[in-house]
């Protein structure tokens, strides 16, 4: 589960897992909002706060904002999604 004020994992696995050429323009940029909103609130929560399961999400998702690739991009690359 979620921490409090942070995207929940079930909405950041359906964007991640739905193929890019299927999506609208508004879920593309509704997924670029949420993305951006939860990474801020992911770098403004110090990591003492965050429940276990929220730092194992923000390692998955890659919200340690490093600027290396998430495993959910890896895997979409491995699987030809992103294009």
């Amino acid at each position: 589960m979620s921490d409090t004020g942070r995207q929940s994992f079930t909405d950041k696995a359906e964007a991640a897992l739905k193929p890019d050429s299927e999506k609208s323009t508004t879920e593309h940029l509704g997924d670029k909002l949420k993305g951006n909103t939860d990474s801020a609130a992911s770098t403004l929560q110090p990591q003492s706060e965050k429940s276990t399961g929220q730092k194992v999400g923000d390692s998955l998702s890659g919200n340690s904002n490093n600027d290396e690739r998430t495993l959910t991009d890896k895997a979409k690359d491995a699987l030809g999604m992103n294009k």
